[in-house]
């Protein structure tokens, strides 16, 4: 037995970092499709083809599903859906190194790369001090929103057992942006409670934020940093401006919201917000949106959240990248700026390909499923992009999809959340001739 572990972390030692996020996620999907695929989950039958898509939608914390959580599965069931997207959330890859630091065993060099594949840390954060503080926040915000919860389904009449599961799960689903409800109709029943509508929102926000900014500010206010860091306010920038013009718009141009006289703003609020930090819940029917107002969501959904977040998308990071390359194109300067600060070349390299591929990617499946499924175009475009954004949106079209059309959906759903870069990297990328086995520590076992 000791012989094959050994081999086997000599093979993981021999791939590269985005292969070992690729075959890890695959791993926990795997897992994960075939712990639903057991009959002793079920309420009622479930084609195979709908719990590997619930699976992948889970670990990918998408939120897309072809069958009813809450009618398909028992408790158990939905407890196994609930620790994929807890995996999923957080990454897998911090899940595993934080069990080996709970167990006070170090961090090789090797998970210290794959890490650093995962989230993109910036100068003067330390990996260990990192990781602690995101199984800190992650598991504070979560208790915190499900006591919320409670307070909140008992005052609409909630049963008593059922509140206390509805709100640890919806509040882990909200924080870890997976839009995976119990309700089949997502919040719509609950689209006039304001403190419902507040707790998802600042879940869903605290986790799309990403780990990294709320590190960069628990740092400023306990004192061990003076400012902070440009890229965080970057983020808040982005964040308020994007919500601030999608609540708008919903606000002043959805005619299916015009008429309400009262919640109009949170009603706007929220499905901007959803869009946005991908959290994929609704309080009113998606599909009745007018034509404008889907595609301004279908942007938001592109957009998405902050890097190392739980949230999918293009990330805000990304879009003001892009912003700057052609507010400095158009004006012919020769360094490439945003607000006084140069952007490196590298930077701007990544966020060009990340554009690009998520394009392609959109494109693509766009196409795919319009050969396959008999559906309204705009309905597919909106389909396609919830899924590489890892929202959980939809008009109504999942649980109507061929085999076929849920299968890329699958697929799709799966690179979005390993990420587009990621991926290519895992897929194409040629390994640099570099010593991978830097000491004899990073084979124990």
């Amino acid at each position: 037995m000791k012989k094959i572990t050994k081999t086997y972390r000599k093979f993981q030692l021999s791939l590269t970092p985005q292969q070992n996020l690729l075959y890890g996620f695959l791993t926990y999907t795997i897992i994960g499709w075939a712990l639903l695929c057991v009959p002793f989950f079920h309420k009622q039958t479930i084609l195979i083809v709908d719990n590997l898509f619930i699976a992948t939608s889970a670990i990918s914390t998408t939120g897309l599903v072809t069958a009813s959580i809450f009618d398909t599965y028992n408790g158990f069931g939905q407890f196994i859906i609930m620790l994929l997207f807890q995996i999923g959330g957080i990454g897998y890859m911090t899940f595993t190194s934080f069990i080996l630091l709970s167990k006070k065993s170090p961090l090789t060099h090797w998970h210290h790369r794959v890490l650093n594949a995962e989230f993109t840390m910036p100068k003067g954060f330390e990996l260990k001090d990192f990781l602690k503080s995101v199984i800190i926040f992650t598991f504070t915000v979560e208790t915190i929103g499900a006591l919320c919860f409670y307070i909140a389904f008992r005052q609409e009449g909630v049963e008593h057992n059922f509140a206390i599961w509805s709100s640890i799960f919806h509040s882990v689903s909200a924080f870890c942006t997976a839009g995976f409800g119990l309700y089949n109709n997502s919040f719509e029943q609950f689209s006039g409670n304001t403190s419902i509508n507040t707790i998802i929102s600042v879940l869903a926000i605290s986790g799309s934020l990403g780990f990294i900014v709320v590190t960069d500010i628990w740092n400023r206010i306990v004192g061990k940093t003076k400012n902070i860091t440009f890229t965080t306010k970057i983020i808040f920038g982005a964040i308020i401006t994007l919500l601030s013009i999608g609540t708008a718009m919903i606000y002043f141009f959805e005619p299916s919201v015009n008429h309400l006289s009262e919640n109009k703003l949170m009603i706007s609020f929220f499905q901007s917000m959803t869009a946005l930090t991908t959290v994929g819940f609704n309080t009113v029917p998606i599909g009745s949106f007018s034509l404008g107002i889907m595609l301004i969501i279908i942007f938001l959904m592109y957009v998405g959240a902050s890097p190392s977040g739980t949230g999918g998308g293009l990330k805000t990071t990304t879009l003001t990248a892009l912003i700057a390359i052609m507010w400095n194109r158009i004006r012919n300067n020769k360094q490439v700026t945003f607000l006084g600060k140069v952007i490196p070349l590298e930077r701007l390299y990544v966020a060009t390909s990340i554009f690009m591929l998520y394009a392609s990617v959109i494109f693509i499946s766009t196409f795919l499923l319009a050969i396959t499924e008999n559906l309204p175009l705009h309905q597919i475009l909106f389909e396609t992009t919830s899924a590489i954004s890892t929202v959980g949106l939809s008009t109504g079209i999942t649980g109507n999809l061929s085999t076929w059309g849920k299968l890329v959906i699958i697929f799709v759903m799966f690179i979005g959340r390993l990420g587009l870069l990621t991926f290519g990297l895992a897929i194409l990328a040629r390994k640099n001739k570099l010593k991978t086995i830097e000491d004899e520590s990073d084979l124990a076992v």
